[in-house]
């Protein structure tokens, strides 16, 4: 593992009006690992979320990528620098076939006209890398593919890009067990390919099954941020309802 975080928050505080939303936020994400992001409805997942991804710009604190310094404005310099976000909506064109929806608004030209073999060829191979066999044609329309097959297109168009972060909203919500099962080992994959995967996800079940690290919020505080094989179910749970479980979380 590397010891440098590929992103690294600190002390980050972000108010709308005067409701304070996030208090002194510590938050890192490291290559190779799946860091799940864990809290109650209203905790501040969402916010921090978006404060990384340059949608809000945070109100005090530091912001590091990869050991250095760096100010998000925008949800494109973002990108820029490597970090995808998949929002729960997926945000996918159902009359769309697999490949637009990959290459949408990135299309690869050649000349004047769309290079649709360089882009069939690319998807083919991403989806390949993450070992997704369950597609039968990368030109199947998106309205045909279930949920989990959806949740998978959109994390490989989070990847397709040479990404470092990739932060899942929720990837497993309203899916089966099967479905459940096969993007949680897309998840892992990520990781094991060296990104630094940050997993929200209010299904601890799912958490412990995929991740190496969890990070607790509660009322806009990180409250705990330890690895998955230190803690148990029953710990997580108390530091997500209480923001304190034992030693762990604030203190009494």
């Amino acid at each position: 593992m590397s010891v440098t975080p590929a992103l690294d928050l600190r002390g980050i505080e972000k108010s709308f009006g005067s409701v304070t939303v996030l208090h002194d936020v510590a938050f890192s994400a490291y290559p190779g690992e799946v860091t799940a992001l864990v809290g109650d409805n209203g905790a501040g997942k969402t916010t921090l979320v978006k404060c990384i991804g340059g949608i809000h710009a945070f109100d005090a604190g530091e912001y590091r990528f990869e050991g250095r310094p760096v100010r998000i404005g925008s949800p494109r310099e973002a990108t820029r620098l490597g970090i995808e976000i998949v929002h729960q909506d997926l945000a996918l064109c159902e009359n769309l076939d697999i490949v637009q929806n990959l290459f949408l608004g990135r299309e690869r030209r050649r000349g004047l006209t769309l290079d649709e073999t360089a882009m069939e060829e690319m998807a083919r191979s991403t989806l390949s890398g993450l070992a997704v066999r369950t597609m039968g044609s990368v030109r199947q329309r998106i309205a045909t593919l279930s949920g989990g097959q959806r949740q998978t297109v959109a994390i490989a168009r989070a990847v397709l890009w040479d990404s470092k972060v990739v932060i899942l909203d929720e990837p497993a919500a309203a899916l089966g067990i099967a479905q459940t099962q096969q993007v949680l080992e897309v998840v892992r994959r990520l990781a094991d390919k060296g990104l630094a995967v940050v997993l929200i996800s209010h299904n601890m079940n799912d958490v412990f099954a995929v991740s190496d690290r969890i990070a607790a919020m509660y009322l806009g505080r990180m409250v705990a941020q330890v690895r998955t094989s230190d803690v148990t179910h029953r710990q997580v749970v108390e530091l997500i309802t209480s923001g304190a479980s034992g030693e762990l979380g604030l203190r009494r």
